[in-house]
């Protein structure tokens, strides 16, 4: 068993490779026009939001504020084997021929850059890496810093910035390879992981459990009702919340959904699809920085409860650069042992402080 608080960050420069722009040319057809023709329409020119200034600013505040005890390992890429556990063939077949080339690839804007193949194997093979690391023992926990996210990447179809959905191949690489029977996904980026859980609707040995913005909030999908089917029904959990919800109700939903689901379910290991986007520097949710550390904190005592410690986090969204970088580096400081204040507490003792001191001030004398 690996020692208490032990964590490896995984990161491979190769993922910074991915780099659609769309102010150059891209392969012709109907897609290409139809993109253009939406990007014409906006008022305000328009940047592709997944970008390798997401990682590179993970990197140079870690640089900046190390967190004690940190080490950092280098990734891998997938194999075409790996992915094929979660992708199909034809899906496989039609994503490598487009290596080295420009191209648009959905409708929703996700694009392909001459580097974003190989950037998207080692997006995955780096998350495969940080799961064999917590299984064979060599650190309690992990986190994988890799793009491009994954989570809405379905078997057949690339989309929402994602090309193979890294934490479903690391959670099949972990069941086909390493001897892990059950494996839970914990996805709390804003938007709903509909990829991850089309790959295993059916599939009663991994749980999916996604807190998200509700319908219509981007993919629209992740409704309560929607609970996987066949030997799978009831390992698919869905939370869509409102827009504006915070630190409140995603500790709620933690503390009385996803603590007995897990306890029910007994896993071998947890996965985190770890977006940052929830944070309300991204326009959509209001969970602080507390928020996330508290998150974190359940899912250790989670992990350290049903399989010895191990869990692993792979980053997702997160476009807000400050708040993507601060909540990564948040989550790797309570990996490691640090403490964080339970969230609305942060500033209390100063307020009593000033009171004390303000205080006779305003109180009548005899």
């Amino acid at each position: 068993m690996a020692d208490p608080n032990s964590v490896i960050t995984f990161y491979d420069e190769r993922v910074l490779t991915h780099q659609p722009s769309s102010d150059v040319p891209f392969l012709p057809g109907r897609l290409d026009r139809r993109i253009r023709k939406l990007l014409s329409s906006l008022n305000v020119p328009w940047t592709y939001p997944e970008h390798p200034g997401r990682l590179t600013t993970i990197r140079h505040l870690l640089e900046v504020e190390p967190v004690p005890g940190l080490q950092f390992e280098s990734g891998m890429a997938a194999t075409r084997e790996q992915l094929g556990r979660v992708h199909t063939s034809s899906f496989l077949a039609h994503i490598f021929e487009l290596r080295g080339k420009n191209a648009w690839l959905d409708n929703d804007t996700t694009a392909v850059s001459p580097g974003s193949i190989e950037a998207a194997e080692v997006a995955a093979g780096t998350s495969i890496a940080a799961v064999e690391a917590v299984v064979q023992g060599r650190t309690e926990s992990a986190f994988a810093l890799v793009r491009p996210p994954g989570h809405h990447a379905e078997p057949v179809r690339a989309r929402g910035f994602c090309l193979f959905n890294n934490v479903a191949v690391a959670a099949a690489h972990a069941r086909a390879a390493l001897g892990c029977e059950r494996v839970l996904i914990v996805d709390w980026d804003v938007h709903h992981g509909n990829g991850t859980q089309d790959i295993f609707w059916a599939d009663p040995d991994v749980m999916v459990f996604d807190i998200h913005r509700a319908s219509p909030f981007y993919p629209g999908s992740g409704g309560l009702e929607e609970v996987g089917v066949g030997l799978g029904e009831g390992t698919t959990v869905n939370v869509p919340l409102p827009p504006d919800s915070g630190d409140e109700a995603y500790l709620r939903t933690f503390r009385d959904i996803l603590v007995p689901a897990a306890d029910w379910f007994q896993p071998d290991l947890i996965l985190v699809a770890a977006g940052f986007d929830p944070h309300p520097f991204d326009l959509a949710m209001n969970v602080s920085y507390d928020g996330f550390a508290a998150m974190t904190e359940i899912l250790q005592m989670l992990a350290r409860r049903h399989c010895g410690g191990r869990l692993v986090f792979v980053l997702e969204g997160g476009y807000h650069l400050l708040s993507l970088s601060r909540g990564v580096r948040t989550v790797l400081h309570v990996l490691a042992g640090g403490e964080s204040p339970e969230p609305g507490t942060r500033g209390l003792a100063e307020v009593e402080s000033a009171a004390a001191f303000h205080r006779s001030a305003f109180l009548q004398s005899d």
